[in-house]
C-alpha cells in the first residue's frame, strides 16, 4: 500500500515537474521566434541602411544562435554591435 501511495506521489511530482518545464520552454520559443523574425524584418525592409547607412546584419550561425537563444534582446544586441562596427 505505502509503494503505490509513493508512485502515486512520485508521478504527480513528475508531471508537475514536466507541466513547468514545457511552460517555460514554451515562452523561449515564442522570444527566439520574435528575435529571428525582428532580425529577418530589419534585412528586409533595409531598415539599417536607410536610416543609419550601414549595410544589413549579415544573417550566419552566429547571429541564428544569439537571436535564438536571446529572443528580442539578443536581436537588439546584434544590431547594437553592428551599428557599432563589430560583425559576428
Amino acid at each position: 500500500m505505502i509503494e503505490a501511495l509513493i508512485a502515486i506521489l512520485l508521478a504527480v511530482v513528475i508531471a508537475a515537474a514536466i507541466y513547468y518545464l514545457m511552460k517555460k520552454s514554451l515562452t523561449l520559443i515564442i522570444n527566439a521566434i520574435a528575435g529571428l523574425i525582428t532580425l529577418w524584418l530589419l534585412n528586409f525592409f533595409g531598415v539599417l541602411s536607410s536610416l543609419f547607412g550601414v549595410p544589413d546584419v549579415q544573417i550566419t550561425l552566429v547571429t541564428v544562435i544569439i537571436c535564438a537563444l536571446g529572443g528580442l534582446p539578443g536581436a537588439l544586441l546584434i544590431v547594437i554591435l553592428h551599428l557599432l562596427g563589430i560583425t559576428l
